[in-house]
């Protein structure tokens, strides 16, 4: 009977791994893989090397471009635009990434262990989906929301400001130098919360109930619960809320030309603006194409960076959990 069964199941397992005409597994997935693999070459690949050879280059757009070598990327060393655009970048990065990510993980553990529990799921669905509304808005409606909001004249904030007395308040906020940029910070603030609320809501679901109970029973407060368990078991959700936030930091170009198109006096210039600025309005195709390039590298090494740090985050997860 046993002899039976062991060439029954040799029989099986030759006619399935080796009959004619079957095509290997590893030869489907490749087939899946195929139409990704063509468009990201047909999306990214060769317009990001097409791009990079064009900052070699002296191009007004027209005509035969004229090898320059490495002269677009040396006047970008020195170019004070640049740098100024990109330290906007870094208040970007405040008003996208730290401050969303902080301020959502707080609201996140609130909804989930407080507002839940005392008022329902449908609550939580409700508060969550108008967190996560701005989100799914497109940035040219909100950004022409916004700037009646923020209009120096019959805006809605300077009305509401003049409503409770605090007329002084007033501001031109968007065509001020010295706070446009935080105007804009503050409007994108406004766009990004949603994110990493959804995303950690999503996180504290696989956190570890019994540990919680038993902390309680050990008299933990909610602080020390959520510093001492709730974080360390969600770290891989940081990561990739840090870094898709920064990326989205980092390449934000909507909110700036609704809002601002860069200015007043380049107040609210970022690099994607000044690029886009560069091609179309001063025609210098190579020099854009140069900013755009250093652009790309560095969105590309903080994700790698990203990557790494979420990999590590799961691995440790998994180690402790073993």
């Amino acid at each position: 009977m046993t002899a039976t069964v062991e060439r029954d199941t040799r029989a099986v397992g030759k006619h399935a791994h080796a009959g004619p005409g079957r095509p290997r597994t590893r030869d489907s997935y490749a087939l899946f893989l195929l139409p990704g693999i063509l468009a990201f070459l047909a999306v990214v690949a060769v317009p990001f090397l097409m791009n990079t050879g064009v900052s070699f280059t002296d191009w007004q757009g027209v005509g035969s471009p004229k090898w320059t070598g490495l002269a677009n990327y040396r006047e970008l060393m020195d170019d004070s635009e640049f740098w100024a655009s990109f330290r906007h970048s870094l208040f970007m990065v405040v008003a996208m990434a730290a401050v969303p990510t902080a301020v959502g993980l707080v609201l996140a553990a609130a909804l989930f262990d407080y507002i839940g529990k005392h008022f329902g799921s449908k609550v939580v669905a409700v508060l969550r989906a108008c967190f996560y509304l701005p989100q799914v808005l497109p940035i040219a409606v909100a950004g022409i929301v916004w700037s009646w909001i923020l209009a120096p004249d019959n805006g809605s904030l300077n009305e509401l400001l003049k409503a409770v007395g605090l007329g002084s308040w007033q501001q031109d906020w968007l065509g001020d130098p010295d706070i446009a940029l935080y105007s804009v910070m503050g409007v994108m603030v406004w766009v990004q919360l949603g994110f990493p609320l959804v995303v950690f809501m999503a996180g504290l679901q696989r956190v570890d109930p019994q540990l919680q109970e038993a902390a309680e029973l050990d008299g933990a407060g909610w602080w020390r619960r959520f510093w001492h368990i709730t974080l360390p078991q969600i770290r891989p959700e940081i990561y990739v809320v840090l870094t898709w936030c920064t990326i989205a930091a980092l390449k934000v170009f909507g909110a700036v030309y609704v809002l601002t198109k860069g200015g007043p006096g380049g107040a609210t210039d970022v690099p994607s603006y000044f690029s886009f600025s560069t091609f179309f309005e001063k025609t210098q195709v190579g020099y854009g194409a140069a900013i755009s390039t250093v652009l790309t590298v560095i969105i590309l090494a903080l994700s790698l960076v990203g990557l790494k740090l979420q990999t590590r985050a799961e691995d440790a997860e998994e180690g402790v959990r073993v």
